[in-house]
């Protein structure tokens, strides 16, 4: 028993985890639109050039508050209500930030879309609830396929929108799509009532003995904070070496390497299987160095200036990078339900810190490197997750 009222495991819908799919990618996107849109959004709203990179930070902060203030409620109150609440919450903030006129009014909205953005991460644990274990990694998997999907084809969606209908129409678009997601999931999800009464405070100052109690949750972080760093590190940098005299790219031929990179979206579903079958661990293994390989065969591209390796080299980057979340995830999951979300909050927030460090870094190293610093930073930092990998004792972080 974990002291919840939901639906027998393996009773939901295909449909159901569909939708709980597209949430995840749906509020994903919202923290990734204004990327590629920066320059139109300022322009607009009279932002500062020196500041403009606000539109997108203000969503982070959001997100970050987000986690650590609504995704552990999923442990002490009814998780529908709260997944609907929160795509309400992303609903509002895409309409204030469509009809902002200013950047005080678009700052606000930015950081209430992000701080609803958190959708995914209530979505995820839904899904490990109303799964069967048997085959929670694969029904896990999927629904982390529709926010990997959300977050790679973000900036090539709202860059598309944006050059037929204006900047406003990607952030009002997404709106309606909140909207209607609350409902849909409304109607198709069972209750799920988490008792034990713990207040937020409770479930937040909890935190710090998960972290000291559960070792499987230090490995996955360990694990996934450089590789999420070396995610968001090449992708902070490609369109830097794209737009530059060796490929000559402009928005429209970078938007479309965004959607070929985003083919790495099927390592969720393929890793939740490998999950299911047992093979956490060598699928670890491998998703850690194939994001070195991904790094390396980048590189090989940028020196024979080769479009096509390039693309292999995002798309192997990619794959690894949604696999081992869903590794990470479903080793979580497993434990006891009661902690899942608090789990969940403390594995995304602080593999965040590494993606924050590799979108840091990215412009620096670039500008004093090119391409091939960024390329060693990647590497060296999966040689370090793999050899922190070497000291896991089998079955320690299943």
């Amino acid at each position: 028993m974990n002291g919840a009222i939901e639906r027998p495991h393996g009773t939901a819908s295909d449909l159901t985890f569909f939708l709980l799919a597209l949430a995840a990618g749906a509020g994903a996107a919202n923290l990734y639109y204004a990327q590629p849109l920066i320059a139109l959004i300022s322009a607009d709203i009279g932002l500062d050039e020196s500041v403009a990179s606000l539109v997108v930070t203000l969503g982070q902060i959001g997100y970050i508050a987000g986690l650590l203030l609504v995704v552990p409620l999923g442990d002490a109150i009814e998780n529908r209500r709260l997944l609907g609440l929160v795509l309400l919450c992303a609903c509002a903030g895409l309409i204030a930030a469509a009809g902002a006129h200013s950047p005080l009014v678009f700052a606000g909205a930015a950081a209430v879309f992000g701080f609803g953005s958190v959708v995914a991460q209530v979505a995820v644990p839904f899904a490990s609830h109303l799964a069967r274990p048997e085959e929670r990694g694969r029904k896990v998997g999927n629904v982390v396929s529709g926010l990997m999907a959300g977050i790679m084809l973000a900036r090539p969606a709202a860059s598309l929108i944006a050059h037929w209908f204006g900047w406003r129409a990607v952030f009002l678009a997404s709106a309606v799509l909140m909207l209607a997601l609350a409902g849909g999931l409304r109607l198709m999800l069972p209750p799920r009532r988490p008792q034990g009464g713990l207040s937020l405070w409770a479930l937040l100052g909890s935190f710090p003995t998960l972290l000291r109690t559960q070792p499987v949750l230090r490995r996955r972080i360990a694990y996934q904070m450089p590789m999420f760093g070396a995610f968001i590190l090449f992708w902070t940098a490609v369109p830097l070496e794209l737009a530059g005299p060796a490929f000559g790219f402009d928005q429209s031929g970078i938007a479309l390497f965004a959607l070929a990179g985003a083919a790495g979206v099927f390592g969720s579903s393929l890793a939740g299987r490998l999950a299911d079958r047992g093979h956490s661990r060598l699928g670890t293994a491998l998703a850690l160095a194939g994001a070195a390989v991904g790094f390396a065969i980048a590189a090989i591209g940028v020196a024979y200036s080769s479009v096509a390796a390039l693309v292999i080299g995002a798309v192997v980057l990619d794959l690894a990078a949604a696999a081992n979340l869903v590794f990470g995830q479903r080793a979580l999951f497993m434990l006891d339900p009661a902690i899942r979300s608090r789990l969940n909050a403390l594995y995304i927030a602080l593999f965040f810190l590494g993606g924050a460090l590799g979108s840091a870094i990215a412009s620096p190293l670039y500008v004093l490197g090119g391409w091939y610093a960024v390329t060693a930073a990647g590497i060296l930092a999966m040689l370090a997750a793999l050899g922190y990998f070497a000291t896991e004792a089998r079955g320690t972080a299943a």
